[in-house]
């Protein structure tokens, strides 16, 4: 029982390092995508880079997908249509809200995982988690949240965004258990690469492509790293850990993003965007506290409430 234990614990600290490994390569997208989109229509970057995504990741399961099952197949057809609504919903609502506002509501995520998990569950998180959640939310406001927030369509948008992200780190963690992870991960790319095709030709056709240096760097940073691996990581890890607690080492992605703009860019979070950063390391660590009393208890979870 104590071996069990400790393989647990130890399965768990890896989840965590490599979830956080993801935080890490995302927020470096932020920089990349922001000079990519300024040479190419968003849907048209969207498709390329989860072509690529999918070419790659192909690689290493091709004879798997030529034998595809409706139990691979479904499910990973549902992950790929919430990726590829949360990028539908952030990229038109930018157009009418601003980034600051986008950047904090996005982030919601974090207090809608728990509540979306919530209900189709019908169990709610235990009070850490929920607490470290909501903490985790408020650091986000501090890091993402201009000085004047105000209410229009784009945040409706956005928001629902953050939803379509919310459940697919719920149904991740749902799905990823039962079945092929590589699998899991190439349908759910190949599914966005199609349906952001299919959106690029109805509502871009018009605007001629253009791969700039700007462009191949980003796509080359997020075709691969940030979706192919990011996402093959999120599945595999999720299964040793609980969709609460991954949306929580997730948010750390606007704390790298702030870093990698200051390092990259130039840009200063400033002591509003220090302190966020400080609320959202202290949800993760608020939130792990639940997880050591379950581990003394011999309850510790790896893959779902309990």
């Amino acid at each position: 029982m104590i071996l069990s234990l400790a393989v647990k614990k130890s399965l768990r600290v890896k989840a965590d390092l490599s979830l956080l490994l993801v935080a890490l390569i995302w927020g470096l997208t932020f920089v990349t995508v922001k000079n990519a989109v300024a040479d190419m229509a968003p849907y048209t970057f969207i498709s390329i880079r989860f072509l690529i995504a999918f070419a790659f990741i192909s690689l290493f399961c091709f004879n798997k997908l030529l034998r595809l099952s409706l139990s691979n197949l479904i499910p990973g057809m549902l992950l790929g249509v919430f990726l590829f609504a949360g990028y539908s919903f952030q990229t038109i609502g930018l157009k009418y809200t601003t980034a600051s506002n986008a950047g904090f509501i996005t982030g919601m995520s974090v207090v809608l995982v728990p509540i979306v998990y919530g209900i189709i569950n019908r169990r709610f998180p235990s009070p850490a988690a929920a607490a470290g959640a909501v903490l985790a939310s408020v650091g986000l406001a501090f890091i993402c949240l201009g000085d004047g927030y105000r209410y229009n369509y784009g945040d409706v948008l956005v928001l629902m965004c953050a939803l379509s992200f919310a459940l697919h780190i719920v149904f991740v963690g749902r799905y990823a258990p039962d079945v092929d992870v590589t699998v899991l991960t190439a349908v759910q790319i190949g599914t966005v690469a199609v349906l952001s095709g299919i959106a690029a030709l109805i509502v871009e056709n018009h605007i001629p492509v253009r791969f700039t240096g700007a462009v191949w760097i980003g796509l080359l940073t997020t075709a691969i790293p940030a979706t192919s691996l990011a996402y093959f990581i999120q599945s595999s890890m999720q299964r040793f850990t609980t969709p609460v607690h991954t949306v929580i080492i997730l948010s750390m992605e606007p704390v790298f993003a702030g870093l990698f703009g200051f390092l990259l860019l130039g840009e200063t979070l400033g002591v509003k965007g220090l302190w966020g950063a400080a609320l959202v390391f202290a949800g993760m660590v608020l939130s792990e506290i639940q997880e050591v009393q379950r581990t003394r208890t011999g309850e510790l979870s790896t893959g779902s409430e309990s």
